[in-house]
């Protein structure tokens, strides 16, 4: 699976995080972490009530806290560029919310700038294919989303293609979100909101009437409601899928209630996503294992999934090409045993 070349279009910013970069950030400033970072990690987590949810921000927020300066976040999106290569990645979106880290980093736009930086120098250094996206928090007010919406739209030729909406998606109301995602809409980025995982099909529905949804975070459940998955593959909204994260975090009981084949056999845009290693445990690669071991995944369905993340993603037209040649090549190997 490793060498399988792929996209990763779901991955958070402080998620990304290697665990051993956290445990040594916190020694050097002396933040006590968690056992659940520490040695119970990965943490056993679950978001099937408020509560669950709150201690899996808590232990995000927690994390968070360890990047105090410009070499942490430069040495964060390194490590993350790295290990998806590792995993045969050619192409990474970055999710981040620059408002959880504006007091600390002399606000959004200083943020944002240090974030695209330090994606630059990790593209020239591994040889990966890096954008941001900018997400708003749905906890928070609907101007501060409207807010970010402008951030991004600024920097919508400088390394950001998409906005998106994140944490719980059980809190605020979708609609409430429509005038950010009009402004980003109207400066050309993607518009990628969470919907579709801690809550049903219904959630998947608001993110497409409402927020015009060109990919959706998750939006596993919309195989709950067929007629709706319907109109999913209709209108070539891809669906960014994380089988790990959606065990570890209560929406499924194991990797083979995951319906990724109802998906797949009606038609779906579906790419694989780590979500956040940090709290799961498991990376990029990972996901494609996972599920080729829950559902018996043949190798041209693994070939597909991996071409449908490169289609779906924003990579330039001379990344997506090479990929895909080298995913023929990659499946001529499998057929001769050789992964």
């Amino acid at each position: 699976m490793r060498t399988l070349p792929k996209a990763h279009l779901h991955l958070h910013f402080t998620g990304s995080m290697r665990h051993e970069t956290l445990v040594e950030l916190a020694a050097r400033d002396g933040i006590v972490l968690p056992d659940a970072l520490v040695e119970d990690w990965p943490p056993r987590l679950s978001a099937a009530d408020e509560k669950g949810w709150f201690r899996f921000q808590r232990l995000y927020d927690v994390a968070r806290s360890v990047l105090r300066t410009p070499d942490d976040v430069r040495r964060l999106v390194r490590e993350a560029a790295e290990d998806d290569v590792a995993d045969g990645g050619r192409w990474l979106e970055i999710q981040v919310d620059p408002s959880g880290y504006a007091a600390l980093f002399g606000g959004i736009t200083a943020f944002t700038d240090l974030v695209l930086d330090a994606v630059r120098d990790a593209s020239r250094s591994t040889g990966l294919g890096i954008a941001v996206v900018i997400a708003a928090n749905r906890t928070r007010h609907p101007l501060d989303a409207r807010t970010l919406a402008r951030l991004a739209a600024q920097y919508a030729d400088r390394g950001v293609v998409g906005f998106g909406l994140s944490n719980d998606e059980r809190r605020g109301t979708t609609s409430d979100f429509a005038a950010a995602f009009a402004i980003a809409d109207r400066a050309g980025l993607l518009l990628a909101p969470h919907g579709g995982e801690l809550l049903g099909p219904d959630s998947v529905r608001a993110c497409l009437d409402d927020l015009h949804a060109g990919r959706l975070g998750h939006g596993v459940r919309v195989a709950e409601d067929p007629r709706l998955l319907d109109r999913v593959v209709a209108r070539g909204v891809a669906l960014e899928v994380c089988p790990v994260s959606n065990v570890a975090l209560g929406v499924y009981s194991d990797l083979t209630s995951v319906p990724l084949p109802t998906l797949l056999e009606a038609g779906a845009t579906v790419a694989l996503g780590a979500d956040d290693p940090l709290l799961f445990g498991s990376r990029l690669a990972s996901q494609y294992a996972t599920m080729r071991a829950a559902h018996d995944l043949s190798d041209e369905t693994l070939a597909e999934l991996a071409r449908m993340s490169l289609r779906a993603s924003q990579a330039p037209l001379d990344v997506r090409t090479a990929a895909l040649a080298d995913i023929d090549v990659w499946l001529s190997s499998a057929g001769a045993g050789a992964p």
